[in-house]
């Protein structure tokens, strides 16, 4: 094809593309989990199509996906390590290259799990956030 590209943007295209279709599932399972009997009863009182996909139909999706969103999230920020493999300097390719300069294993180990927990735990704390207050009764889930 005659493009060539480098190691970052094959990284950043192979994770949008399994992003991308591990979100696009989890918003088709939050879709076929609402009973086709909720959108029936929306518009035998009235409501258009949109106001039923609004107010009847998106607050059990988002309740079904939410949950399967942030664990895709989390999940994606992990997978960076494996694009590491096509020469991205990432966090785990960065720690090899200083216990191999420095031969501190146990330092090196023990910045890279803090520093995977500094960045993974906040999106995970929000996730979890997201996710209860969804499934609050505020949503009639």
């Amino acid at each position: 094809m005659g493009i060539k590209w480098d190691g970052f943007t094959c990284g950043v295209i192979a994770l949008v593309f399994l992003g991308a279709s591990y979100m696009a599932e989890a918003v088709r399972a939050g879709i076929l989990a609402v009973p086709k009997g909720q959108v029936g009863a929306g518009k035998a009182i009235g409501l258009s199509r949109f106001q039923v996909f609004r107010y009847v139909e998106l607050p059990q999706v988002w309740a079904v996906a939410v949950p399967a969103i942030g664990a895709n999230i989390l999940f994606l920020m992990k997978e960076t390590s494996v694009v590491s493999t096509v020469g991205i300097a990432e966090l785990l390719f960065v720690t090899k290259d200083v216990i191999g300069m420095d031969y501190k294993t146990n330092e090196a180990l023990f910045l890279l799990f803090a520093a995977y927990l500094i960045i993974l735990l906040p999106v995970s704390l929000l996730a979890r956030r997201i996710e209860n207050r969804v499934r609050s009764a505020k949503y009639g889930v």
